[in-house]
């Protein structure tokens, strides 16, 4: 009886939580839901560029305040929900990447040392601006792309930095006398050929290199042409490369709500078979 018993427990409490996952799913994939939410990210970002008016502060902060509460009200009513939604299934809400982001976002929101810092308190609010990744799929695409792309543009950095300083060291041997407000030092070298770059100003740093030797042009042809050609034409191939994969990543995905339908309908079919074999069960020991 005792083990009966206890078996009558553990499936009540199983029902009961796939009971509550499936509420709170119905909820999360409503349309008013996610629209509510959305919007009020937008307004906590509104929020955030008032509150940058002194003036507007100093009048309305007892309002502000408010508002920010009322904010952080919602986005931890919504993060319990979701929180819900995976009560029969707690490793699936620990797979998803941005619920592990919403879950920091707002916890962190409750930390005494977060609440005391005002730097970091409005750091962690503008944070709340990057949810709205999960209601604009372009967006997500957009940066699961750039995350993809990280360890090509490491690979980018590495190869622009040593392009920075063996044209840096050059420019101090050839220039560094006759134009030492640019090439003066390895620094300077390196931040004046940065500026260079992007072939703002160009021109004029092929006139003065001219007027100090002809072989300047070779010089700067040369950088010019690997520094903003080649390797940023070399970065955007990168970019492109991991947003194209990010965008299949997003197509071949499975819908979340399907699957958790069918498996919350399995686990219901498999319960009721439970409870019809213990009412066997006990017929029979009765019989």
């Amino acid at each position: 009886m005792s083990e009966q018993h206890h078996q009558a427990t553990v499936s009540a409490s199983g029902m009961a939580r796939r009971e509550l996952a499936h509420r709170c799913r119905t909820l999360t994939e409503a349309r008013w839901f996610a629209l509510t939410v959305f919007a009020v990210i937008l307004l906590n970002a509104a929020l955030l560029g008032v509150e940058t008016y002194s003036g507007l502060v100093e009048e309305w902060h007892r309002w502000l305040r408010l508002a920010e509460h009322a904010c952080l009200a919602v986005f931890t009513v919504e993060i319990l929900v979701r929180i819900g939604a995976h009560a029969d299934r707690p490793r699936g809400f620990l797979k998803d990447p941005w619920n592990l982001f919403d879950l920091a976002v707002v916890l962190c929101a409750f930390l005494p040392v977060v609440r005391e810092n005002t730097t970091v308190l409005r750091l962690l609010r503008l944070a709340r601006v990057l949810r709205t990744a999960r209601f604009l799929p372009q967006l997500r695409v957009l940066l699961t792309a750039v995350a993809r792309s990280l360890p090509g543009t490491l690979s980018f950095l590495l190869v622009g930095a040593l392009l920075l300083y063996v044209y840096a060291m050059i420019g101090w041997v050839f220039f560094g006398r006759a134009d030492p407000g640019h090439y003066g030092s390895i620094g300077r070298s390196v931040l004046t050929l940065f500026l260079l770059m992007t072939l703002d100003g160009i021109g004029d740093a092929v006139h003065a290199g001219l007027e100090i030797s002809r072989w300047s042009l070779l010089y700067y042809a040369s950088y010019v042409l690997l520094a903003s050609f080649v390797l940023v034409n070399v970065l955007i191939g990168v970019v492109i490369t991991s947003l194209d994969e990010a965008r299949e990543m997003e197509k071949t995905q499975p819908p979340p709500a399907a699957p958790a339908q069918d498996r919350h309908l399995l686990l219901a079919r498999v319960a009721a078979a439970r409870e019809a074999l213990d009412d066997l069960e006990r017929d029979v020991g009765a019989g």
